[in-house]
């Protein structure tokens, strides 16, 4: 059992809900989040730009000036401004990797497993003859895989 990697998909749950409730209602009182993605995760809509400048990840902050934000299942969708002009963002949860309101001292951060770097290296790689039929084999789990403690004392509060 992975309980790391439950903790951290039942985290992202935590970020859905922050992103619903400020797309529902705006963002409530002095509440901003500063949201870290990797910039090249399968399913992220970026500016080419943007992508240009920010290769690997990014920070947003929304807080005053974001329009259309909407939270959906799997990905978060908002409008910011970058140098004066507006640009529509699409993030799945997986690619964020930290996640904070400093408004309260509250902040995630997400790690990306090993088998999720392949897989974003895979996306990005340009297809080529040999590969582009081939079906991937799902990774087999090594039996000599150990357990990991996963210590959660740095988001408490003090």
């Amino acid at each position: 059992m992975r309980y790391d990697l439950m903790a951290q998909e039942a985290l992202r749950g935590v970020v859905r809900a922050a992103i619903a409730k400020a797309a529902e209602n705006g963002m409530p009182g002095r509440h901003n989040f500063y949201i870290t993605f990797r910039t090249r995760w399968p399913g992220v809509t970026i500016d080419e730009k943007l992508l240009a400048k920010y290769p690997d990840e990014i920070t947003i902050v929304l807080e005053h000036q974001f329009w259309d934000l909407a939270a959906l299942d799997n990905h978060f969708e908002v409008t910011l401004s970058f140098d004066g002009t507006p640009k529509y963002l699409q993030v799945p949860y997986r690619a964020v990797t930290s996640f904070h309101d400093p408004a309260v001292g509250f902040g995630l951060k997400f790690e990306i497993p090993l088998g999720d770097e392949a897989e974003i290296a895979a996306a990005n790689a340009p297809a080529t003859d040999e590969t582009s039929n081939e079906k991937e084999e799902p990774a087999a789990q090594t039996a000599d895989a150990s357990g990991e403690v996963v210590s959660l004392d740095a988001f408490r509060r003090k």
